[in-house]
């Protein structure tokens, strides 16, 4: 059996509690089991100096593990003067990810920077991230709308993110730490609810997998990420 005795097919309990930040245009706090993740959406009226004068916004986001979210504390990347490569490739992602479902032009030239700041780690921060990211940024564009500032909201379509994985020769939904450390072969789907793939990130650790296998992730993942999907748009009624 997994951990907490979970089908192969489950998902880990996951949450989104929105407007949990007081100052921030969208917020949601995000929990994949273990695994929580802030997620704040800021407002800046700039875009980027490359952008200035092409009538669309930008999204973009920053991501970071706080010191002790996870079994030993880690020394934060300010005060090692840089960040490392996995932040910076995690952050590109989310960024990606979020671009993909919104448009830009109806967003205006403006900029949403997106924080998530992983408090506890315990597999899946990425994907998390992402299903969290979301929701705050789904919310900080309602209060543009709300505001005046856009006449409609410029997301076009829900998403989410989920790991996969293939440990002790089966395929497993939603890994956590004691999974994903152990699998054959580790993967992680963006998606969005209506069956659009934004991303997927997937390799084998040891041997190769088969392309039955790996239709099977992308079985798990989608049947995941539909869930997923569905938690937000509970969590923000």
């Amino acid at each position: 059996m997994r951990p907490n005795n979970r089908l192969r097919e489950n998902l880990r309990l996951v949450t989104f509690e929105p407007g949990v930040s007081l100052y921030a245009e969208g917020s949601c706090l995000v929990k994949f089991g273990n695994t929580h993740v802030l997620c704040t959406a800021s407002v800046d009226e700039n875009v980027p100096r490359w952008m200035r004068g092409k009538g669309k916004g930008w999204v973009t986001a920053e991501y970071g593990m706080l010191p002790r979210s996870t079994h030993s504390r880690n020394s934060r990347e300010a005060a090692r003067g840089k960040q490392g490569g996995r932040t910076v490739e995690i952050q590109r992602l989310i960024g990606r990810s979020l671009r993909a479902v919104v448009n830009l032009k109806k967003l205006g030239e403006r900029q949403i920077i997106i924080d998530c700041d992983v408090m506890q780690a315990d597999g899946g921060t990425r994907t998390a991230s992402i299903s969290g990211a979301w929701v705050a940024l789904y919310k900080a564009c309602e209060s543009l709308v709300e505001k005046g500032l856009i006449e409609e909201n410029p997301v076009t379509d829900r998403m989410a993110a989920v790991s996969c994985g293939i440990v002790d020769g089966e395929c497993r939904l939603d890994l956590e730490y004691l999974e994903d450390s152990a699998a054959q072969a580790d993967a992680n789907f963006v998606l969005t609810a209506s069956g659009g793939v934004i991303e997927v990130q997937v390799s084998a650790e040891d041997t190769p997998f088969s392309q039955d296998e790996m239709t099977e992730l992308t079985r798990l993942a989608s049947l995941g990420i539909k869930t997923i999907c569905e938690y937000q748009e509970k969590a923000m009624k």
